[in-house]
């Protein structure tokens, strides 16, 4: 009967790499609108390399930061061409190799004086690291996560001690404790810009956000302050602090500490969250009024309820029936034998949650939702979302229909090449738009 049960579920089609779709929403000539109405099923992703899901995305994901200067084509393929599709130990061994390796040569470059060189090679390291670690948590206490992470981030910082323009690490006071940030500059005039806060989702680190996000704003004139909260980065590998819902009490200490740095101008804030940030940052939003913009990319709404979107109805109620949530888990753990995609999802919510269990994830996941809260967000909100992000569809256009606020939605699409979770892969396309609204909507604030 239980296998019956669970053969309906279809394992949910989870695959969660915490992202939200909602396409077919109609689009301005800037790729914004101010009323959309429907959103379709996602269509098929795209193949990279690997016929896994995640394995393909994160193939993608590490080969797209060739455009912002943490990858180069080569390496990602010739790295990628020799991992078996599937072994989770084979991904970090081949990734390992590559990042040691490419290390090696940065500190070669370094000891020789050719210091942009250096640069450049520390940043790849750090993106090869991160890959390398990515699927190592079906062990929470495999020490090769801390020491490969570790190697990530002091890559990341020797290459930022070389970068012409100013990437100071910094510790942002939090609770008894502090939460780790990268405070980058335009340059070291002082002057007072307008300053995007950026933190990641479900997975990423603050080092990655630099290339993806950061690199591209200090560009345009814009201070960055990246942090990783409870549940990322170093905080939930070193410091062991798992997610929280209630993300306001996580910004609003970053913000206090924000509004302290001289080169801020406190009327300019901009809270940006990527992936699973498309819950975080609006929620943080709804109770943080110096917040001035929210860009949630992609938006999410209900995290829970989409999470069971094709479940049979009522399986809520398996989650909370002791017996029934034991099938559930030993029928998960076995599936994960041979899913990579789904081992990945469940291994990395019951890390970055602190739980024991595929059945208890779930059930800790029921809080991470804007029903209560969304109508409470005053700020401008840039809701953006991805035609064939499919894990969370139609999550994107929930969260913009619920806003009652001054609002735009932006949708990306796969004919232009940007249709992937949070347009990974389209960097150049995805930071250009965002970007435009953005240097727009501040100049209509100011008016």
């Amino acid at each position: 009967m239980k296998r019956h049960i669970f053969a309906l579920l279809g394992i949910f089609l989870l695959f969660l790499s915490i992202s939200c779709g909602a396409p077919g929403v109609p689009e301005a000539s800037d790729g914004t609108n101010q009323e959309s109405n429907g959103a379709s099923e996602p269509v098929a992703g795209l193949e990279f390399i690997f016929e896994d899901e995640q394995y393909s995305f994160q193939a993608l994901r590490a080969i797209a930061a060739s455009s912002c200067g943490a990858a180069d084509i080569g390496e990602c393929l010739s790295t990628t061409y020799r991992i078996e599709e599937g072994d989770d130990e084979s991904w970090y061994a081949e990734w390992l190799t590559t990042a040691q390796r490419i290390e090696k040569a940065a500190q070669d470059f370094e000891a020789q004086g050719h210091e942009l060189s250096a640069k450049e090679c520390y940043f790849r390291a750090s993106n090869y690291y991160r890959s390398a670690e990515f699927f190592l948590h079906t062990d929470p206490q495999d020490p090769r996560i801390v020491e490969t992470w570790k190697k990530s981030r002091d890559c990341f910082v020797a290459g930022a001690m070389l970068s012409d323009t100013p990437i100071t690490p910094v510790e942002i006071p939090f609770e008894d404790t502090t939460l780790p940030g990268y405070l980058c500059l335009v340059d070291e005039s002082g002057a007072e810009r307008p300053l995007l806060i950026i933190h990641t989702g479900f997975d990423g680190t603050a080092e990655e956000l630099y290339f993806t996000t950061a690199s591209a704003a200090l560009k345009r004139g814009f201070n960055c302050l990246l942090f990783e909260g409870p549940g990322q980065g170093r905080v939930i590998r070193e410091q062991h602090m798992t997610f929280r819902p209630n993300w306001e009490t996580v910004v609003t200490p970053v913000v206090d500490f924000a509004i302290e740095q001289p080169e801020v101008d406190p009327d300019r804030i901009v809270l940006v969250g990527i992936s699973f940030g498309g819950y975080l940052a609006p929620r943080a939003a709804a109770f943080e009024p110096r917040i001035k913009i929210c860009i949630a990319n992609g938006g999410i709404y209900d995290f829970h309820a989409s999470s069971l979107r094709n479940a049979p109805p009522d399986f809520d109620k398996v989650l909370d029936d002791e017996s029934q949530a034991e099938d559930f888990d030993e029928y998960i753990y076995e599936e994960m034998k041979t899913d990579p995609s789904l081992r990945w999802s469940f291994s990395n919510g019951m890390f970055t949650f602190g739980a024991t269990s595929p059945s208890e994830w779930l059930r800790m996941t029921r809080p991470y939702n804007l029903r209560d809260c969304a109508d409470k967000i005053t700020c401008h909100m840039l809701v953006v979302d991805s035609e064939n992000d499919k894990a969370l569809p139609g999550q994107a256009k929930q969260l913009y229909d619920a806003l009652q606020c001054p609002k735009d939605f932006m949708l990306f699409t796969a004919e232009e090449g940007a249709g992937e979770h949070c347009q990974v892969g389209a960097y150049m396309i995805s930071n250009e738009r965002i970007f435009n609204w953005l240097e727009e909507t501040l100049q209509k604030l100011e008016e």
